[in-house]
């Protein structure tokens, strides 16, 4: 099994790169993302990989980081209707750090944004991902306990009121909740919603 591809960037198509290593071309289907993030043709290149094997195919998914592999091994494997496809398109949609806030709020308008992904399969997603979250949260970790207390309606009520103003002045639910987590820190945990929101609005100016 292939984890790791390191060489020299051959192409980048639509879906796929070609990286070459000592001659041999490898095709990698990866995501808008990781796409994006490719030096240009020519340069050196490393991508962490998943090999599909089928009975009729073998196929090499590439990603920017182990996080981004991890992400697509948990999609496919935990959630019923989510396969290779839809879990690349996912990626492409929300980086790591963002699917894993977005699940962990319950928000699951955020995760339907991916092409392919209706309300059911998103739904189906923030359920069975929910516990795992927070271990692949990447550089969303230092908040997600919060927005897990969020999405399950258990955070105390000054967070969730502060929360609300702010989403209510047009900040998204995310935005919000790091604006408010950051301004714990400041106000203190025993803080009422207003001077969290007074806070946090002066997170959200900086």
């Amino acid at each position: 099994m292939i984890g790791k591809l390191k060489g020299t960037l051959d192409e980048i198509d639509e879906d796929h790169c070609l990286v070459d290593i000592h001659g041999v071309g490898y095709v990698a289907y990866c995501s808008a993302r990781t796409l994006a993030a490719l030096p240009s043709p020519g340069e050196a290149v490393v991508l962490f990989i998943e090999t599909y094997v089928r009975e009729d195919m073998i196929r090499l998914y590439g990603f920017q980081s182990a996080l981004e592999r991890e992400w697509f091994r948990l999609l496919m494997s935990n959630v019923q209707g989510v396969g290779a496809k839809v879990a690349l398109a996912i990626l492409s949609t929300l980086a790591p750090a963002d699917l894993a806030n977005a699940i962990a709020l319950r928000d699951i308008a955020m995760v339907s944004r991916a092409p392919g992904v209706g309300k059911k399969v998103a739904e189906r997603i923030v359920t069975e991902l929910k516990n795992k979250a927070p271990a692949y949260a990447g550089a969303a970790s230092g908040t997600i306990g919060l927005k897990q207390e969020l999405g399950e309606g258990v955070a105390p009520a000054p967070i969730t009121d502060a929360v609300s103003a702010l989403v209510n002045l047009g900040y998204s639910r995310d935005t919000a909740a790091n604006a408010v987590a950051a301004a714990l820190k400041t106000a203190g945990e025993d803080a009422d919603a207003s001077k969290l929101i007074r806070f946090g609005l002066k997170e959200l100016a900086r």
